[in-house]
C-alpha cells in the first residue's frame, strides 16, 4: 500500500535545510568581555551600561561554598571510615 501523500528527498532535504545549527552571535561589553545580545556580562555583571548582577558578592558566596566543601569533606570521610570499621568488628565478632 502506497502513501498517498508521501514527500519526496527534495521537499524533505528543503524543509531540512533550516535545521543546521548556527553560529552564536555575540557582543562586547563596555569590559571588553564577549557575552551573549540581551544578556548581563558574566565577567562584570553589566546590561545596557548598569550593574544588575554584584559579582563580588558572587565571587566571596563561591569561595565560601568551596571553603564549606572542603571542610565538611574529610569529616564525611572520616565518618564512613569508622562506619566500616565498626561493622568489620561486628562481623567478626
Amino acid at each position: 500500500m502506497v502513501v498517498r501523500m508521501r514527500r519526496n528527498r527534495s521537499e524533505t532535504a528543503k524543509r531540512r535545510s533550516h535545521h543546521a545549527l548556527k553560529a552564536q552571535k555575540l557582543a562586547t561589553c563596555e569590559c571588553g568581555a564577549l557575552r551573549i545580545p540581551h544578556r548581563a556580562c558574566p565577567e562584570c555583571g553589566k546590561y545596557n551600561g548598569r550593574v544588575v548582577i554584584d559579582v563580588v558578592a558572587r565571587t566571596k558566596r563561591e569561595q565560601r561554598r568551596a571553603k564549606r566543601r572542603q571542610a565538611e569533606q574529610p569529616q564525611a570521610g572520616a565518618g564512613a571510615q569508622t562506619e566500616t570499621k565498626k561493622e568489620e568488628a561486628t562481623t567478626s565478632a
